[in-house]
């Protein structure tokens, strides 16, 4: 932003010189040899006012150290280090824009929190909403702690593997951040951005998978056991297959592309989702004699509202995700994720919007909005080089898969009271395979290979982790306080009191 301000001010100046200088006049009508010379001589560049700028720096340093007692050397000393200081902003421009670019895209990605939250709130029964809402806050609190405890350095090992490629030689340690008030010599990485930055955003997308289980397993999950799970999830299971292809493992050396998580971050939330579901069953009633029971939300502008804020907030999830912003080129890309990410939204909306209507004779508003969340899941893994066309008919395609996964999991009894598992896992899988489409650099055998191994993986070990939660903590809340409500058996207290029954 000083560039940019000091090459204005040297514009300004330039052309305020040329417009001061006598209007000498040629025989030709135009301006005089004379005229052009002094304006060039009076034209000032943006390398002239930043020089200026450093020396005049430098001499009130010097003069500075001089009255205040310092030797002649210790004033040129400080005459140098404010040089330093005038060229720093220019020379550490990456280093600056990138932390930047990751501390806004993490504040959007954290916005991502509460619209899982409202998402859910709205979706499920008025009787559980608190619950919903004590989860949500809860989890995002744990993932916080365990992901700077344990999962930031299983995660990105920095080239220190205990298993070459497969698992971190930075396990157990804690994440460490840079001193407070540091020089361009002790940042960790001068060419890249702020540890504190990068550690922030990487949070962001460790809480959001842990967001994805919580709206799946509504309805009929104890507390305690779920935090437990999310403990796992964001300190070890989320981290160690992350690794893989963000921290430099396997997967990356294999040319696996997943540019902001289709796989890595959705699947992964899908796929413990998905294991939950199976193991804790269905909520009581919703299938009955061969049919679905309806199960309505409680509050659909909750919902929609809750989807406008991952919309927002996915324009930090995937613009951040290009990782640089000290070029041209970077923001451009940056630019170009922002438009593709906003068109397959849209394009999920519009598939789900115009399909509802062909198959149930009416548009449906909960599978508009996870059509345009699928939309958004689906362009995560490629959000830079489609064209706006294809970026859109990726997202379509994502919406189409909302429309009909909903009733064929209905039919298969599996209840997932959000729509995750078509939103995040078979979305994922799908935006996960689309890559080869438009990037050159992907292959489809590659892309098969990671999601299988990235979902067994998963299905593993949140498999056994559900199962030992369930031996010794139980999972399911009793089917008095699952009739009555979560919110009034489980916490004491309801969102909406007014109303004895949501």
């Amino acid at each position: 932003m000083k560039f940019l301000k000091y090459s204005f001010a040297a514009l300004m100046l330039g052309l305020l010189a040329m417009a001061s200088l006598p209007l000498a006049v040629s025989a030709q009508g135009g301006p005089s040899p004379e005229a052009i010379a002094a304006a060039q001589a009076a034209f000032v560049t943006p390398e002239d006012i930043i020089r200026q700028k450093a020396l005049d720096a430098a001499a009130g340093a010097y003069d500075d150290a001089i009255g205040g007692g310092s030797t002649p050397q210790d004033a040129t000393s400080a005459a140098s280090d404010a040089v330093l200081a005038t060229y720093a902003p220019f020379v550490n421009g990456d280093f600056i824009y990138t932390s930047v670019l990751f501390l806004i895209g993490g504040i959007l990605v954290f916005w991502m929190a509460a619209g899982f939250a409202m998402l859910e709130a709205g979706l499920v029964r008025g009787k559980n909403v608190t619950m919903q809402l004590l989860k949500n806050i809860s989890l995002f609190s744990l993932a916080a702690l365990f992901y700077y405890l344990i999962g930031y350095n299983l995660m990105y090992p920095l080239g220190d593997w205990a298993i070459e490629g497969y698992f971190s030689g930075l396990f157990p340690s804690v994440g460490v951040l840079e001193a407070a008030g540091i020089a361009a010599a002790a940042a960790d990485d001068i060419g890249y951005a702020a540890t504190g930055s990068d550690f922030f955003f990487q949070l962001m997308f460790c809480a959001a998978t842990a967001s994805i289980v919580s709206g799946c397993l509504a309805e009929r999950i104890k507390l305690w056991p779920f935090l437990g799970f999310v403990i796992v999830l964001t300190a070890v299971i989320y981290p160690v297959q992350a690794s893989w292809k963000w921290g430099g493992g396997f997967l990356d050396a294999m040319g696996f592309q997943d540019f902001a998580g289709s796989t890595i971050v959705h699947s992964v939330g899908g796929w413990a989702a998905l294991s939950g579901a199976l193991i804790l069953g269905p909520r009581i009633g919703k299938y009955k004699d061969g049919k679905v029971i309806p199960m309505p939300g409680s509050n659909l502008a909750l919902a929609t509202l809750g989807t406008f804020i991952l919309w927002m907030g996915w324009f930090g999830f995937n613009g951040g995700s290009q990782l640089a912003m000290g070029t041209i080129g970077d923001v451009a890309d940056i630019s170009r994720i922002f438009s593709n990410t906003n068109a397959a939204a849209a394009g999920g909306a519009i598939a789900a919007l115009a399909l509802t209507q062909i198959v149930y004779k009416k548009p449906d508003l909960t599978m508009v909005l996870n059509g345009a969340l699928a939309g958004l899941v689906s362009i995560t893994a490629e959000p830079l080089t489609p064209t706006l066309g294809a970026a859109t008919l990726i997202g379509a395609v994502g919406g189409v898969i909302v429309v009909f996964a909903v009733p064929f999991l209905d039919k298969l009894k599996i209840d997932d009271v959000v729509g995750a598992i078509p939103v995040h896992l078979l979305a994922g899988i799908w935006g996960t395979l689309a890559v080869p489409l438009t990037n050159g650099d992907a292959s489809f055998g590659t892309q098969i290979f990671a999601i299988i191994v990235v979902g067994a993986f998963v299905v593993i070990t949140s498999t056994i982790v559900w199962m030992i939660l369930k031996a010794t903590m139980g999972l399911r809340v009793s089917e008095e306080a699952e009739i009555s409500g979560l919110d009034a058996s489980e916490l004491g207290m309801e969102a909406y009191p007014e109303f004895s029954n949501g």
